[in-house]
């Protein structure tokens, strides 16, 4: 499948609606995160971050930060962030199951959203950006640019894509995706995985290992990775109204359905397994998992992690042995 680099008659509106989409996350992000926005790639480099206290032994005498020293009258040195060329590489889940919500939005516009705030939150000057898409069982690539207006091209094409149709033959999953972008994005770089993850199924448990897990630990050997789940409210629980028509969007399959207190309770112990076993894959490969509802806040909840991220990326950089020079 060749790369996919025109943008295919986008609709002014569509593209007028990302504008407004990425100003908003900017805005709101400037006023929940202090500084630059750092948070999701911190490392060694030449550009200073936070000032925090000196540990014997440990750090590098050359980073003490005399000003803070002088002011706390105790030693502190400041972390470096990375200022290297950044390549970045999404796999955006735009199957039919995301074609669903019934809060606020739907997965597949959360997923554009989440797709745009990773984005404003790792580029810098030179930094390269380019996604993978998973879209009727096929996957389309976007090659890697920089700049906003391909930020805005990238985004409109993802958003653009047509409604997911039920497939009869075999088709591309989620975990043939993810093994796909690690072996064709073999450069070093981040990689964020946006997905409901439900192809993992819903018998399965947080010890037995997910579908897309090998793949998954293939990212994580050489990249900065992140997974970002997407989730409507109603693929935890379900309503008491009865007797219901429910429709797979994967498959097309039809069923009615008697939604009574004991299928109920079926349904939400399947979905909380599901979304365990989910979280122990991730886990396992040691990436971080960050969670968005279409009935919350979403970009209130990406500040937070981003925050936590941060702050857990400080507190190892504060226990990890200095390198002997």
């Amino acid at each position: 499948m060749a790369d996919h680099g025109t943008n295919p008659g986008i609709n002014p509106r569509l593209h007028s609606a990302l504008r407004h989409l990425d100003l908003r996350i900017v805005r709101r992000l400037e006023g929940m995160l202090h500084g630059e926005h750092l948070g999701l790639r911190l490392g060694p480099g030449s550009e200073s971050a936070e000032a925090r206290q000196y540990q014997p032994g440990e750090d590098d005498v050359r980073l003490m930060d005399w000003a803070v020293t002088a002011r706390t009258t105790q030693p502190h040195v400041r972390d470096l962030v990375a200022d290297r060329e950044l390549e970045s590489w999404s796999l955006v889940d735009m199957s039919a199951s995301m074609d669903f919500g019934t809060a606020n939005q739907e997965k597949r516009d959360l997923a554009v959203g989440a797709l745009a705030a990773v984005n404003v939150l790792t580029q810098r000057v030179g930094d390269r950006f380019g996604a993978h898409i998973l879209h009727r069982g096929q996957i389309r690539r976007w090659p890697a640019r920089s700049g906003k207006a391909a930020l805005l091209a990238m985004l409109s094409t993802v958003a653009a894509a047509p409604r997911g149709e039920p497939l009869n033959e075999p088709a591309t999953t989620l975990s043939d995706a993810v093994t796909d972008l690690a072996r064709a994005r073999t450069r070093r770089g981040l990689r964020v995985v946006i997905s409901d993850f439900l192809e993992t199924p819903p018998t399965a448990n947080a010890h037995e290992p997910a579908p897309w897990e090998r793949g998954m630990r293939q990212l994580a050997i050489r990249n900065q990775v992140l997974a970002v789940e997407v989730v409507d409210p109603r693929e935890l629980d379900l309503p008491d109204v009865g007797l219901v028509t429910m429709q797979d969007p994967e498959t097309g399959r039809i069923r009615e359905v008697q939604l009574n207190r004991k299928v109920r309770q079926r349904y939400r112990e399947a979905s909380a397994a599901q979304r365990a076993a989910v979280r122990g894959g991730l886990r396992r490969c040691g990436v971080p998992h960050l969670v968005l509802r279409t009935d919350r806040d979403w970009i209130t909840d990406m500040a937070r992690f981003v925050v936590e991220q941060r702050r857990t990326a400080h507190r190892l950089a504060r226990h990890t042995p200095a390198v002997p020079r």
